[in-house]
């Protein structure tokens, strides 16, 4: 139990109804989890209204009702609390009521289009084999030491980020490394929470169906560094045109990392194979088994963050070599001479970058076969350019379902070919199920092409009309190459 003026402190309040000296059990903004003595969070989400389920709560057992706008008639023996928001107001009462737990170990958040789950999870096992007790909030997954828990978003929101903090603290770690999703700055879920440092990867296409604009993605953003205290670091990549823009107005002490520029770390790649990356950094040559340029980007950023949280070069040089890619991040087998990779790029740049990357390293006295589709209820916008940068990018190109969720595959796939040149066309074909799109992959490959499967990635489950399904792309391409033995 824990007193209701404690989980109020700094909450910004604009007036209240009934008693505020009383315990308080839980907190919940889902009426149908209300128990006893309980806080209801009215929220307004896109699909309800937590105002509207206000009755329900007190009928569960909420005896404060914390909302934006007073229902028009008062129970009795409840206490309304109106405040001007209430996402933000759920991220303080939250940290309030786990007693401040991301003050208690340093958080570092990591956010970007693409590159945050790589830069956290491998800082987290970087700073795990260097001997810490470390936490992770990831999209793959949230980790507490050894103990790992089943992610469901990039940013939790903010009752579970602090939960699984204070389980953090209590469990003694000293260094957490969260995924900062725009979605999770925008809806207020990181509000209250104390940032050790912040790390910017790079900016492109995604989210345009929640973001009205480029523009406002890239500001919501910003907003994470703008957050930042004064003892915090805000470490961004000067390579990226929005590199820059990230630092400005920030209070935090500012670092930042490049390939290309002149930057307070950098780093050269000397050698780009599928085996692997060797790089030069400062002055340093380190190998590491992740591949590509875009993993240079992510390295640098690791040894970045490591080197200002006090670790020695040398140490996390070594550290860095013994890294293994994150699942479903550049994940590859190679069977019967036939090399597949699977890879979450489910964006343009991201996409881009990818097959870039094979193409940088294969021969091209091989085929590189594409698998590609996009999710449904997402940006429609990125569907042809994703198209047209498979196309242009590979030798063959099969468009498929990703996660239709509530839209027809087909209508996606269609929309994605849209994109694609005329010169292109021959180099496509449509094969709405994944797994026989995958099939086919696997059938038309030759010895040493290779099949780049992307989208998905990690995700072991297919998303059908809101009924998932297990679907795991690397599973499914290995027992097909095992059957083509």
């Amino acid at each position: 139990m824990k007193s209701l003026n404690s989980i109020l402190s700094k909450v910004n309040i604009n007036s209240v109804i009934g008693n505020t000296d009383i315990t308080i059990s839980t907190i919940n903004f889902d009426s149908r989890k209300v128990t006893d003595n309980s806080i209801f969070i009215a929220l307004k989400g896109t699909l309800s209204n937590g105002h509207d389920f206000i009755d329900t709560a007190i009928k569960n057992g909420a005896t404060v009702i914390i909302c934006e706008k007073l229902p028009k008639t008062q129970a009795q023996k409840t206490t309304y609390i109106t405040v001007s928001d209430t996402y933000s107001t759920l991220a303080q009462i939250a940290s309030n009521y786990y007693d401040k737990p991301s003050k208690k170990l340093k958080l570092i958040g990591i956010t970007g289009t693409n590159g945050k789950t790589t830069i956290a999870s491998l800082l987290f096992e970087l700073f795990k084999n260097a001997g810490y007790n470390v936490g992770l909030l990831s999209t793959v997954n949230i980790k507490i030491n050894n103990k790992t828990y089943k992610a469901t978003h990039t940013t939790p929101n903010a009752l579970a980020i602090n939960n699984y903090l204070s389980e953090m603290v209590n469990n003694d770690v000293e260094y957490c490394f969260m995924e900062v999703s725009s979605h999770g700055i925008h809806q207020k879920r990181i509000d209250g929470l104390h940032f050790e440092g912040g790390i910017f990867s790079n900016l492109s296409h995604d989210h345009l169906d929640y973001h009205n604009s480029f523009a406002e993605y890239r500001d919501i953003k910003k907003q994470f560094f703008d957050q930042l205290p004064k003892t915090a670091f805000a470490l961004t990549n000067l390579d990226d045109k929005n590199g820059s823009f990230m630092l400005q107005n920030t209070k935090s002490n500012q670092y930042t990392y490049a390939l290309k520029t002149n930057a307070d770390f950098k780093a050269t790649i000397l050698e780009n194979q599928l085996s692997g990356l060797l790089l030069k950094i400062n002055n340093i040559d380190v190998y590491t088994k992740l591949i590509g340029s875009f993993n240079a980007y992510n390295i640098l950023a690791i040894f970045a963050t490591a080197k200002l949280l006090g670790l020695a070069d040398d140490n996390i040089l070594k550290l860095i070599s013994n890294l293994n890619s994150v699942s479903g991040r550049f994940q590859y087998l190679i069977k019967n001479s036939i090399t597949v990779i699977v890879d979450y790029a489910h964006t343009p740049d991201a996409l881009k970058n990818v097959l870039e990357t094979i193409n940088n390293i294969r021969t091209k006295n091989e085929q590189l076969i594409t698998v590609v589709g996009c999710g449904g209820d997402r940006d429609k916008s990125k569907r042809p350019i994703m198209a047209k940068i498979a196309t242009s990018l590979s030798t063959k190109v099969i468009f498929t379902s990703d996660n239709p969720r509530t839209e027809d595959p087909d209508v996606i796939i269609s929309e994605m070919e849209n994109g694609v040149p005329p010169t292109d066309f021959k180099k496509t074909l449509s094969i709405t199920s994944r797994a026989q799109a995958i099939k086919t992959a696997c059938q038309l490959a030759q010895s040493n092409d290779i099949i780049l499967i992307a989208g998905k990635g990690h995700e072991n489950y297919q998303e059908i009309n809101g009924v998932r399904t297990h679907f795991d792309d690397f599973e499914t391409a290995t027992n097909l190459l095992n059957k083509l033995n």
